[in-house]
């Protein structure tokens, strides 16, 4: 019988690590710590209610029709006919449904996806901090070079001042959120106006990040990028089906941008995930012949603020004014002196309501004594969170 040599023990080779800072988001971290303590969950952004039954019915039927293969890798031609005809009815813009609009697996992967299809290493990128988690990794993934410009402490506007002064001849992009996540704040039209002569005369490109473009409040429109003859040549422009109809789960975006943008976009789009869900494009297709669901939505969502707010009023937390999105800053410093994250840590043990640090939104933490709740869930749960607040 021949002595074989024993095998080696197994080894796993670790690779050098393309986002070596990063690590388990601040969301993943309070959302187990909420269920931990069957706290209500007012960190996390999405609702906590239904969609419209109608919709699941539209599902169904797409299923049942057979439309369960690939879709063209653009999107579904009459799910990107429907988003023109919104566009260019709300923002007065036409965007060529064949060539300009490609439907996307959500409005993360259409950011991740325009930095790839752009971004070069070497290249600067401008965020406006606070931003949305997503935005520098994206950035780090594709080589670039994050720059970081702060909006102003306290009313968080964009500080153009600041913005002139960290462009130079190697940013590729900047990337600006409005309605903003997380401050609720709104961009004007005067604000990308006054972008676009920022940007005249460079290369510099746009990604203007607009998923909750249908939650503006006080009859204020909202302004978007599109609607900037001199910014739209030269954005990308993404929003979210997620957002706009309770789908979250959904995962379905666009991305809209001139031919030559977009024609780089589906270079990469293409290997990325190629293409999004069939029969929910077909739902949402069919949904969107009704224009009723999100020109409502304002309304919808500022009953929720107006609710959420006046309970707020009788706590000692101090909200920030929401112009749209579905979330409130709130100062706690009337209640505590601990750190944002740490006052989180403790909302959630000891009073049952979870929060987002606003420091989380920040590079290396920025302590405001802020934090950020989402109104967008049932009036139930929203009684039973500020009663929970009220005891502070």
């Amino acid at each position: 019988m021949i002595d074989l040599p024993s095998p080696p023990a197994a080894h796993t080779p670790v690779p050098r690590s393309r986002l070596p800072q990063v690590g388990t988001t601040i969301f993943s971290v309070m959302s187990a710590l909420a269920q931990q303590h069957e706290a209500v969950n007012l960190g996390q952004g999405f609702p906590d209610f239904h969609c419209d039954p109608s919709l699941l019915g539209h599902v169904h039927d797409a299923m049942a029709e057979g439309l369960n293969q690939y879709p063209p890798m653009p999107g579904v031609p009459l799910l990107r006919q429907r988003v023109a005809a919104k566009v260019a009815q709300l923002y007065g813009r036409s965007y060529d449904a064949e060539s300009e609009i490609t439907i996307t697996a959500g409005a993360t992967q259409a950011i991740l996806t325009a930095v790839l299809a752009t971004v070069h290493p070497g290249d600067e990128v401008l965020v406006l901090e606070p931003c949305y988690d997503s935005y520098a990794p994206n950035v780090e993934l594709a080589g670039g070079r994050v720059v970081r410009v702060p909006l102003t402490p306290g009313s968080f506007r964009p500080d153009f001042a600041r913005i002139a002064a960290a462009l130079t001849p190697r940013t590729r992009l900047v990337i600006v959120n409005s309605p903003h996540n997380p401050s609720a704040t709104v961009w004007t039209h005067a604000d990308f106006e006054q972008l676009a002569a920022l940007l005249h005369g460079t290369d510099t490109l746009l990604i203007s990040d607009e998923v909750y473009e249908h939650m503006v409040f006080d009859g204020v429109p909202h302004a978007s990028a599109a609607s900037v003859p001199a910014l739209a040549a030269r954005a990308f422009i993404v929003s979210s089906f997620g957002k706009t109809y309770h789908v979250t789960g959904w995962k379905v975006g666009y991305v809209l941008a001139p031919a030559p943008l977009m024609a780089e976009f589906r270079k990469v789009h293409q290997f990325n995930v190629f293409t999004v869900n069939t029969p929910m494009q077909h739902a949402l297709a069919r949904y969107m012949d009704d224009p009723a669901p999100y020109l409502q939505l304002p309304a919808f969502y500022q009953r929720k603020r107006d609710l959420f707010l006046a309970g707020l009023t009788q706590s000692r937390l101090r909200p920030l004014h929401t112009q749209g999105s579905y979330f409130q800053l709130v100062d706690y410093s009337a209640v505590s002196a601990l750190s944002e994250a740490e006052f989180c840590q403790w909302l959630t043990r000891e009073v049952g309501v979870a929060a987002i640090p606003l420091s989380a939104f920040y590079e290396g933490g920025f302590e405001q004594g802020l934090v950020r709740l989402c109104f967008a869930k049932r009036d139930e749960t929203l009684a039973t969170a500020l009663e929970r607040l009220q005891r502070l």
